[in-house]
């Protein structure tokens, strides 16, 4: 499946849709159990792109490991192979060969990690040997880059002769992915110490037991955006909790603005279109839910609210640079994202975009997704407003391989 043509139905969305599992959890799962050399059963896997390729990785004995497109995998291999004996290669696709991974490889380093680029400085491929040794335990690594970065020290951490202290340099961005990672470590028993941006993990043993992965909420918000945006929707989606490990999970409170009324009953959420009158103006930080932006965009696009975002200063390095490319394919439906300038936030460090317009479609309209599954996604909420073309459909694999044919079980035409 390359290019679709899609169009939403007129009536009310109804029913229930089983979500894919978390695949942010099924990765953090399947390292740890890598890590701890102790197997034990992970139930509802994910099936996405993502954590199939690091099952498989995390289950070979390979010289050469390509990650293709899935960067939580770049990261979380970099660190665990750096400390395995042997010789391997650390590679990707040419978008993954972009985005930069020196932070990372820099801290690995200053404890031993033996590691060389192959190809440009600060990026894959990499060459990654056995490392020199551990006379280190202390890392200093930068905060405003990735928190995936963090998660992967943290995880290794308990397996290093001398464990870790990391020290986080400035504000962490995506806090809500480490706070996911170390409530999963002490899931499984490992005592964790954090004062001051400071995070002690001695050596000690994973606890492994069985686990089951939750519902995906990053996936639920394509939902959320549907049925906020056609009247007299109600939709069921089972395996979410209010209480999460997931920071996604903040999406009733952020789409109550939205015209939705979100319950929770027995491990199902169900979502509700409530009328009521919508913001003129709706302000959000994606600091912590970066990969809630394009979604939540592309639904004040339609419903022509302006938006004020801030926090996305990390969307520059996902599978594509999101802000740049979703500012390009809203301006197809004369809707304007642009970056405001320093002096919108002279009190702050924060960066400003600001969003303009109501979505008209046009005939013949088509969507990019850049190789990105959350871009796709999110701007199949156009075919609210009539037929679409969704280019590259089939990227949606990276996270939610059947997220057309639940648009088709709930009464979408595609062709």
């Amino acid at each position: 499946m390359e290019n679709i043509k899609i169009l939403a139905p007129t009536s009310p969305l109804k029913g229930n849709i089983n979500l894919p599992s978390s695949k942010s959890i099924a990765n953090r799962y399947l390292l740890i159990r890598a890590i701890a050399n102790d197997s034990f059963t992970i139930n509802n896997l994910s099936e996405s792109d993502d954590t199939q390729v690091l099952s498989s990785a995390l289950g070979a004995n390979d010289e050469i490991y390509d990650v293709h497109h899935a960067g939580t995998c770049a990261r979380f291999l970099c660190a665990y192979l750096s400390f395995k004996k042997g010789k391997q290669q650390l590679t990707g696709s040419s978008r993954m060969k972009q985005r930069p991974i020196s932070d990372l490889v820099d801290a690995l380093r200053q404890v031993g990690a033996n590691i060389q680029y192959l190809e440009q400085e600060g990026h894959l491929p990499l060459a990654i040997e056995s490392p020199s040794s551990f006379d280190n335990n202390k890392v200093k690594i930068k905060g405003n880059v990735s928190s995936q970065y963090l998660s992967a020290l943290c995880m290794i951490a308990p397996s290093l002769p001398n464990g870790l202290i990391i020290e986080v340099d400035g504000y962490l961005v995506s806090r809500p992915y480490l706070d996911m990672t170390l409530e999963i470590m002490r899931g499984f028993g490992i005592h964790i110490e954090e004062n001051q941006g400071t995070f002690t993990i001695a050596s000690q043993h994973y606890n492994v037991h069985d686990v089951t992965v939750e519902s995906d909420w990053s996936a639920a918000s394509y939902y959320f955006g549907m049925v906020s945006l056609i009247p007299g929707s109600k939709l069921t989606l089972p395996g979410l909790y209010p209480k999460s490990l997931q920071g996604d999970s903040a999406l009733p409170d952020l789409y109550d603005k939205l015209n939705i009324a979100t319950s929770f009953v027995n491990g199902e959420v169900t979502i509700e279109h409530i009328d009521k009158a919508l913001p003129p103006i709706f302000e959000y930080d994606f600091i912590g839910t970066p990969d809630l932006f394009q979604t939540v965009a592309t639904t004040c696009a339609i419903h022509g609210i302006t938006g004020v975002f801030t926090g996305l200063e990390t969307l520059v390095h996902k599978e594509t640079n999101r802000t740049k490319s979703l500012t390009f394919e809203l301006g197809k439906v004369d809707v304007f994202l642009s970056k405001l300038p320093p002096s919108f936030s002279k009190k702050s460090d924060q960066i400003y975009y600001m969003l303009e317009g109501k979505a008209k479609l046009k005939s013949n309209l088509s969507f990019d997704a850049y190789n990105d599954h959350r871009m796709s996604m999110a701007l199949s909420q156009m075919s609210v407003l009539g037929e679409i073309q969704m280019n590259d459909a089939h990227v949606v694999s990276k996270s939610y391989p059947n997220y057309w044919k639940d648009l088709d079980h709930l009464g979408w035409k595609r062709k």
